[in-house]
């Protein structure tokens, strides 16, 4: 049988809402639930009105993520009915998501209980210095499963992946936002979200 083409998808900011998540795990670890402060803030701690965590209190809140968070996050609007459409078409989606490894099967359950055609989930490395790496941490999966297109909302992670993949970068909330710079040059096509992406690209694939 023939292999059938692949899409690789992150997941926080592509298929999931992290922000949403995070508010709500706020409130389990210190019993606030977060005002809103800056809608266009591309970090969780800058769109929630919320303290600066020292490092103790970030330990506190990260035992709060554990399997039944990772289980339980939201999908971004939109997101599920474009990953069906790609699906339908012929394309299989795979996830590769920055995340600890223990919580890779995790992730899976989160977004096929949501509907969504993947049944791959890949976790990488989650580096401290993201934004100074010149490798994506992505890279090796992403060399060795070859999509024809790699979908993200962080251009650092676009960095040193295999040429012949389309990077397409997701440009979501502007503010903090580390989508800027020479970063910008290594995404093939720039969209909104998900959605505007999925139909991007079956336009191309039509001609239109």
């Amino acid at each position: 049988m023939q292999k059938k083409p692949t899409i690789a998808l992150d997941a926080d900011g592509v298929l999931l809402d992290y922000h949403q998540a995070y508010r709500q795990v706020w409130q389990k670890a210190f019993g606030v639930l977060p005002e809103l402060a800056d809608p266009q803030a591309y970090f969780p701690y800058d769109r929630w009105k919320v303290p600066w965590l020292d490092f103790a209190e970030r330990d506190h809140l990260r035992s709060f993520q554990d399997d039944e968070f990772w289980q339980t996050l939201p999908a971004i609007d939109g997101a599920v009915q474009a990953a069906m459409e790609l699906h339908a078409v012929g394309f299989e989606l795979v996830c590769v998501s920055a995340l600890p490894l223990q919580f890779e099967s995790a992730r899976l359950k989160n977004i096929r209980d949501l509907g969504f055609p993947i049944e791959r989930v890949f976790a990488t490395p989650v580096a401290t210095s993201d934004a100074k790496s010149s490798r994506s941490v992505k890279a090796d999966v992403l060399e060795q499963i070859r999509p024809m297109a790699f979908v993200d909302d962080f251009a650092p992670y676009l960095r040193g992946i295999p040429s012949g993949i389309h990077a397409a970068l997701i440009l979501r909330e502007p503010n903090g936002s580390p989508n800027v710079g020479n970063d910008l040059a290594l995404a093939h096509s720039k969209h909104e979200d998900l959605a505007d992406f999925a139909q991007w690209w079956l336009d191309r694939m039509d001609g239109t």
